[in-house]
């Protein structure tokens, strides 16, 4: 009999790690297959930036408080973040869709409203894609072509020790308005006639519900003549996206827990559901901000930038990867992120 191995036994990225393995690049113009947030194709005078993603009904979203319109923005903004990772521009953008019958045309309507405006904002064009029918609800796939120049591309496994790790905007956010959308679900399926409890929680809602990727710093980036030396989009919680440069960069790291960007929302939040903002900052995952590294010089060209927080820095392997707690000690991290 043939043995079985479960695929939780192998977690994700231990998957991802198994369909690398018998994968062989053969292209010439193939520069960097799987292992990043995007694929390098070399296409002359510019590299080219490739990057998919899925998102499945009752996984990825919950249609009883996601608005369609909403669905369709973060669709596009989660793949445009892989290609800010690489330090690129995103170009042009496919969306595939399986539908049940359950939902109408004005449904996909509200759907493609929320691609549309994503495009817009991200300056990509929608050039395409395919549709199906769905037995088990809605399914998205999303892929996003980009592109950089040669010499700013950026990749995970290129942080140095003594870099400085930088992240923008906050974090944890997302998780917790998660969290307040589940509680408020089942209030709601207790008693229909109850009111939601949302007020005041706007932003943490936004955050999951309408992520943006973070563009805006990428041309900042460049107008200060700064090139990270690694970067990753934090979709996964920092720890876990921390780990992958570390892991991919033979580096460890230091994230001081006092420097952690978290929101006053976010803090609210975390009291009233009992939970830790650290550990949401931490963990929680789907904040879509950028985690990447800078060489000490370029540290006076973005000191000053107010979307940028300093958290800490790079060590050398033997290190470790550590989070320096409020209370003076070394907690080694490890990945709690989605899995």
């Amino acid at each position: 009999m043939e043995s079985r191995t479960e695929i939780s036994s192998l977690g994700e990225f231990g998957l991802i790690q198994r369909i690398n393995k018998g994968v062989t690049n053969t292209q010439p113009d193939t520069v960097t297959g799987i292992g990043d947030d995007a694929a390098v194709m070399d296409i002359g005078e510019e590299y080219g930036l490739l990057t998919t993603d899925l998102l499945l009904e009752g996984v990825h979203f919950d249609l009883t408080f996601f608005p369609l319109k909403h669905l369709g923005y973060k669709s596009i903004a989660a793949s445009v973040s892989d290609i800010a990772a690489m330090n690129g521009y995103p170009r042009q953008v496919t969306v595939n869709i399986a539908i049940s019958n359950r939902f109408s045309v004005e449904a996909i309507d509200e759907f493609y409203a929320g691609v549309r405006t994503a495009c817009k904002d991200f300056s990509v064009d929608l050039v395409g894609g395919d549709t199906s029918s769905s037995r088990s609800g809605l399914l998205i796939s999303v892929s996003v072509f980009g592109k950089v120049k040669k010499d700013k591309v950026v990749y995970r496994n290129t942080a140095k020790p003594n870099d400085l790790l930088c992240v923008t905007g906050d974090l944890g956010g997302a998780y917790l308005g998660l969290q307040l959308l589940e509680r408020e679900k089942q209030v709601f399926l207790t008693n229909p006639d109850m009111q939601p409890e949302l007020e005041g929680k706007d932003y943490v809602i936004q955050r999951q519900l309408r992520p943006e990727a973070r563009m805006d710093v990428i041309y900042e980036l460049e107008e200060a003549g700064v090139t990270p030396t690694s970067m990753i989009d934090v979709s996964d919680g920092l720890a876990s996206d921390l780990l992958h440069i570390c892991a991919q960069s033979g580096v460890g790291a230091v994230v001081f827990e006092e420097r952690l960007p978290i929101d006053e929302q976010t803090y609210l939040a975390a009291t009233e559901l009992n939970l830790s903002p650290i550990t949401a900052a931490l963990n929680g995952g789907e904040d879509y901000e950028l985690l990447f590294t800078v060489s000490q010089a370029d540290y006076e060209k973005i000191k000053n930038n107010p979307k940028i927080t300093f958290v800490g820095y790079i060590a050398d392997k033997s290190e470790g990867v550590s989070l320096h707690t409020k209370g003076d000690s070394r907690v080694p991290m490890t990945a709690q992120g989605w899995t």
